[in-house]
């Protein structure tokens, strides 16, 4: 859980490149740095060894740092979940094969609602206390196109398009019998595409006490996209402005993927900066502040206080170790991750009477590390328990706040592998988009770390050594 207050100034001089106290007493055990090193390879070994000690996982943490697991993560709740290597990516039938015929990425506008859906329409809009809501940021067209460009430069080498042809539509003209089993209150919306003669239905849920009033069920929205899926397309991911569901006993989801069948869905009502406060999603402990060492212990600590409140006598909290933020000895430079928390600390808090412009930025940051990992999904990649990666699983709004937007190289094999790319080529990629957003913290902070990270690129190509001994042959 974050932190029950919210009086203490962090200043996230300190951060944390291991795993939480709370990891190893919940029974996550992070693989051993020979495990890590044959993960990353085509072949599930290693075959050539690193001529300088340099090159090893661990001299990485700080580049790469460990899943935080913290109290109610989802490694917390899975600890013994399996990994995927890149061997077992490539053997298995998890992949899907990128070919000439198919290797465009479509991105899906929010469907449109037409003529007498007005009120369905609103149920996009959160359920707050008027007294207590600033005025509302919306998500916006051109918020649609820069996630559509930021996908364009996280799947590098991938044709990535907005769907053509005419936006989908809920539509009111529809001839529907009334459904006895189903309340009023909960009505199908019916969607209309340009690639399908007849409706879609979408099933709803009402919520009277609910963030939002009513949720759309993704699993439907899903068999949606299965059905415009077009020819020429590896995958499909579809952006829904509603909160949406999964099944009766499901809360809320942000996003899901059918990965087999190449499509994903992703809401953007939770990412709605508007919605935190209700959420308890501390915005500045967001990537890559989620690693600030303070935090870590706060959040750590005010768990086990829960659980021993009942207790008389508590056991004496030992202090985690962290890093300073400095320059690394010698090199002049920082590492990429303190990198990028200076970078983040450049811009003013997000916590403190933030402009509309910041958390329209926030909110554009959540939903295209989303984006970028459902589509991953689609490309055949399970969820990573190795390190921080974007491919993590998360099992709550604010864990997901604190998921990096890089690939642990893992799975930046997988991708590499899938699409033929440089990986320098990549991270420039995607620094001229971040570079177009200098004042969005995720952003800014991604941006520091590529520049580091590319500079580790560059040192290991003159010692004529790779990263974490990546064999792709």
């Amino acid at each position: 859980m974050p932190p029950k207050t919210r009086t203490k100034a962090y200043t996230h001089l300190k951060l944390t490149f291991t795993t939480s106290p709370h990891a190893s007493r919940g029974g996550y055990k992070q693989a051993t740095t020979k495990q890590l090193s044959a993960a990353t390879t085509a072949q599930g070994k290693i075959l050539n060894p690193p001529s300088t000690s340099s090159s090893e996982p661990e001299e990485y943490a700080s580049t790469f740092p460990a899943p935080l697991v913290l109290p109610d993560d989802e490694l917390s709740w899975d600890p013994t979940y399996d990994g995927q290597s890149v061997n077992s990516w490539i053997r298995g039938s998890y992949q899907n094969e990128v070919t000439p015929d198919r290797k465009t990425l479509y991105l899906v506008p929010p469907p449109v609602f037409g003529k007498g859906l007005e009120e369905d329409y609103r149920w996009k809009t959160p359920v707050l206390k008027k007294s207590k809501t600033p005025k509302r940021v919306e998500w916006t067209e051109k918020d649609t196109e820069n996630t559509l460009e930021y996908l364009r430069a996280f799947y590098y080498g991938m044709e990535v398009k907005m769907l053509p042809g005419e936006p989908l539509c809920f539509t009111a003209d529809v001839d529907e019998e009334p459904d006895p089993a189903r309340p009023t209150k909960s009505p199908t919306l019916w969607l209309q595409t340009h690639t399908s003669t007849s409706l879609l239905g979408v099933r709803t849920r009402a919520l009277p006490k609910g963030l939002y009033s009513h949720q759309l069920n993704l699993n439907d929205i899903l068999e949606a996209a299965m059905e415009i899926l077009p020819d020429d397309a590896y995958a499909v991911v579809m952006l829904v402005e509603h909160d949406m569901f999964e099944d009766e006993e499901d809360d809320f989801a942000c996003g899901r993927a059918y990965g087999g069948s190449r499509v994903c869905v992703v809401s953007t009502a939770r990412y709605d900066p508007m919605v935190d406060g209700v959420q308890s999603v501390p915005r500045d402990h967001g990537w890559p502040a989620s690693h600030c060492t303070d935090y870590i212990e706060k959040c750590v600590e005010e768990a086990e206080d829960d659980q021993e409140e009942d207790e008389e006598v508590r056991p004496k909290k030992k202090r985690m170790a962290g890093v300073k933020i400095e320059k690394e000895k010698g090199s002049g430079t920082v590492n990429p991750m303190q990198a990028a928390v200076t970078a983040q600390l450049s811009l003013p808090s997000l916590e403190m009477s933030p402009s509309a412009e910041a958390l329209a930025g926030l909110w554009l940051g959540r939903v295209c590390r989303t984006a970028s990992h459902e589509l991953g999904h689609c490309f055949g990649m399970d969820h990573c328990i190795y390190y921080a990666c974007s491919m993590q699983g998360t099992a709550s709004i604010i864990e997901d706040a604190r998921q990096p937007p890089y690939l642990y190289p893992v799975d930046l094999r997988k991708l590499l592998y899938a699409t033929g790319v440089d990986e320098r080529e990549r991270y420039e990629a995607l620094q001229e988009f971040c570079g177009r957003f200098e004042e969005v913290q995720m952003f800014k902070a991604l941006a520091a770390w590529m520049e580091g990270r590319i500079g580790q690129l560059d040192v290991e190509k003159q010692e004529n050594t790779k990263d974490n001994p990546i064999i792709l042959e």
